[in-house]
């Protein structure tokens, strides 16, 4: 390391050295350009609403940009390269040119930024731009006389004269031109728009926002405008009028280079379609839940943006297009409906890394292939087979950590529709709802302690409402847990040490119903924030364990397994606000609570709630911490600690640091809980986890925080990450001493052994 220290403090004093000289490779003549000043009204008093804003963002629209400070250091810091190849070439390809004075065009912005003005509603706005050279570095500056910004005062929608200006005057009450509001060129765009909607609504499908024009009165005085909203003299008679479907024509199976020979076909005539498919590619059925037109309506714009998310979400085709042919060229006001469909392959292979988290003990990162075969039943069907793998590290100083292993099978199967017994709902949203059977298998294993084998056979459906909100509601959720040790003596000493875990990790099935609910936004990448929501539902053993009979003990048991009865709810908030462009704040909230009861005296193994982990709160060993104040011994056969009730929160700052490197700091805090204390059984060895219970005035101060930092390769297919965290407080110390900021010490090696814990794994933990 000693020796990597000395040219990394020399490059960098050579570019501290290049940055105080940004001007040393210009040419005699030449001014290093600097950026842009821009002054408001700087004669005046007055001042303007929005003062700093408005300077942003005309001093955003000025050109050319000014140098990076840093790239043009490494620009100049290389020097003149004296060959085409080579280390200092390489490096003043990474840096920037200098940005001259010469190349600003005063005109030209001038023009921009009083354009912008008067856009905004200073309609007697006048900008002016000069330049200032000192010492071989020149600046513009430009000066903005703003006058008043003027309001509106009166709008006038064209007179009733005919259907189409009837429409336009039947929703006026929805207009974004409001009296008092600033003069604002994006509004009058936006009602253009709003307006155009309202007719393409009614069948006015070649009207278009260019055929009206706001005719705007700025001599009424008082710094006041009048609008009136007109169609245009010169709009086209196929805009003005509104069109009919005639023949809905459908290709499901289509190509260019089929073209010719499936127009020659003759078509199957199904309700109101004309299907031409010689291959039978799909049931005809399934466009009645696809093309939201019918023959004889009105065009409207709604089923026509619901009909083409119907074809692309189905996931059925590669390629999806709509044609709109006016019949007679145009002379009529009829519309002939060419669907054209490539449908995707009928089978692909998959390979896909994730990294996910989860409240139970199912490791979260994981390398998946996936088999898909599509369109099984000639229903747009789908039929995915997956394999995959997944592990989670930890290491704690010097000494080896925790691993876990999962191995997972899994069958499932969409039906692009509700399938309901006796119940056919009629969904006109503009995504498929899906009906999905799945059947899976997961192996789980601890090391040294146990291996969990999980089969789980589930029925149920998948809805979107928008491409914000998706809902999951299984009514039928099958699983059998069995729990298998390395040896006989490592299992008796378990139960031994605690006889509760007997029950916890027994073989048990699961039969109940489940509901999760998401929201995200996360699809908006341009948004500043982003959000999202998961909250869940499960029971098991309620409806259906009614059906289940009872064993000699009394217990409703299958085959002498027990039936686990109890209910969980988990809610996951998570945050993300983008601070600049490569700066982000993650923040997560994770809320569980579960509750047993009937057959069970706790909740099944996999359905509890445990805190620790990789993805999780990374300064303490997986599944280690809690419950409560409660501290697992260091010698203990079974560290596994479970609860009824989780709260988390985490916090973390990820920035970039070069190409696809990225670093992150964190702080995570959070603890698991049991609804009532272990108290132990009395007369044996096992003094059950004294503080264990959850209370509410308590929880706060029983919370474990940890903090560390960690790097991560992000190249978007895939994300491999590493997180070293220590404790700052440790909830099973006694109170008044669980901050252990003091006992902080990097330098001494038996804290790295017993605080330093390194996390190795895939995908960003939230």
């Amino acid at each position: 390391m000693r020796k990597l220290i000395r040219p990394i403090l020399f490059l960098l004093a050579c570019l501290v050295y290049a940055g105080c000289s940004s001007t040393k490779s210009l040419k005699p003549g030449q001014v290093l350009y600097t950026g842009a000043e821009v002054n408001i009204n700087p004669d005046s008093s007055g001042k303007i609403d929005d003062e700093k804003q408005v300077k942003a963002d005309l001093k955003s629209k000025t050109r050319p940009r000014p140098n990076n400070k840093l790239k043009l250091a490494i620009y100049n810091f290389a020097g003149e390269p004296k060959k085409p190849k080579g280390l200092r070439n390489w490096i003043r390809k990474k840096g920037q040119a200098p940005v001259l004075l010469s190349e600003v065009k005063l005109k030209y912005n001038n023009d921009v930024l009083t354009s912008y003005l008067l856009s905004e509603g200073y309609l007697q706005a006048v900008v002016t731009g000069d330049t200032v050279v000192k010492n071989k570095k020149g600046k513009a500056i430009y000066t903005a006389v703003t006058g008043e910004r003027y309001k509106i005062n009166k709008v006038n929608f064209p007179p009733d004269s005919g259907v189409l200006t009837n429409i336009i005057n039947s929703n006026k009450d929805k207009t974004l031109l409001k009296v008092g509001d600033y003069y604002d060129l994006d509004v009058y765009k936006n009602e253009r728009v709003r307006i155009d909607n309202d007719l393409k609504e009614s069948g006015y499908f070649y009207f278009s926002p260019d055929y009206l024009i706001m005719q705007v009165d700025s001599t009424i005085g008082k710094n006041l405008v009048n609008i009136t909203v007109k169609v245009k003299d010169i709009a086209p008679d196929a805009g003005l009028k509104p069109y009919t479907i005639n023949n809905i024509n459908i290709y499901p199976n289509y190509s260019i280079r089929r073209d010719s020979i499936l127009r020659r076909l003759k078509p199957l005539e199904y309700h109101e379609f004309n299907i031409y498919d010689d291959r039978n590619t799909f049931k005809p059925r399934l466009f009645d839940r696809l093309v939201f037109f019918q023959k004889g309506e009105l065009y409207n714009r709604r089923d026509h943006n619901q009909s083409l998310n119907r074809m692309v979400n189905v996931g059925a085709f590669q390629d999806v297009r709509a044609e709109f042919l006016p019949l007679d060229s145009f002379k009529n006001n009829q519309l002939d409906l060419n669907i054209y469909l490539t449908p995707l392959k009928k089978n692909s292979l998959t390979f896909s890394v994730t990294g996910t988290s989860k409240s139970n003990n199912f490791v979260g990162s994981e390398v998946k292939v996936t088999q898909t075969t599509r369109n099984l039943f000639r229903g747009a069907e789908q039929l995915d087979i997956s394999a995959s793998g997944g592990f989670e590290t930890q290491t704690r100083g010097t000494s080896l950590g925790r691993n876990s292993l999962s191995l997972t099978a899994e069958g499932k199967l969409t039906f692009p529709r509700f399938i309901i017994p006796f119940y056919k709902p009629n969904s006109t949203t503009a995504f498929i709802p899906k009906t999905i059977a799945s059947l899976s298998y997961q192996m789980l294993n601890r090391g040294s302690e146990y291996t969990l084998h999980a089969f789980k056979g589930q029925f149920g459906y998948n809805f979107k409402e928008n491409q914000y909100k998706e809902h999951n509601f299984n009514p039928i959720s099958v699983s059998y847990i069995s729990t298998g040790f390395t040896d006989t003596i490592i299992r008796d000493s378990i139960f031994k040490a605690n006889p509760l875990l007997r029950t916890t990790l027994e073989n048990q099935f699961i039969i109940g119903s489940n509901y999760n609910f998401t929201y995200t936004n996360q699809m908006e990448e341009n948004r500043r924030n982003n959000v999202y929501f998961y909250g869940g539902v499960e029971t098991g053993g309620n409806v259906w364990g009614a059906f289940v009979p009872k064993d000699e003990e009394g217990r409703r048991s299958i085959f002498n397994v027990p039936l686990s009865q109890f209910v969980r709810f988990e809610a996951d908030l998570r945050d993300y606000y983008k601070v600049t462009r490569n700066v982000v704040w993650a923040n997560r909230l994770n809320l569980g609570y579960g509750y047993a009861y009937g057959n069970s005296t706790s909740l099944p193994f996999v359905r509890q709630f445990f805190a620790g982990g990789s993805n999780d709160i990374r300064a303490f060993p997986a599944r280690t911490l809690g419950p409560g104040t409660y501290k697992v011994p260091e010698d203990a056969v079974f560290a596994d600690q479970g609860g009824d009730i989780k709260l988390m929160l985490n916090s973390e700052l990820r920035f970039k640091i070069v190409s696809i490197l990225y670093g992150a700091l964190f702080v995570d805090a959070g603890n698991v809980w049991l609804r009532k204390e272990d108290t132990g059984i009395p007369g044996t060895t096992n003094t059950g986890r004294p503080g264990s219970e959850f209370k509410l005035k308590n929880a706060l101060n029983e919370l474990a925080v940890g903090t560390g930092a960690g790097v991560r390769v992000d190249a978007t297919i895939f994300v491999i990450r590493l997180d070293v965290a220590f404790p700052i407080r440790k909830p099973y110390l006694p109170e008044g001493q669980r901050w252990v900021f003091d006992n902080i010490s990097f330098g001494n090696k038996d804290w790295r052994r017993q605080n330093l814990i390194f996390n190795i794994g895939i995908g960003y933990p939230f």
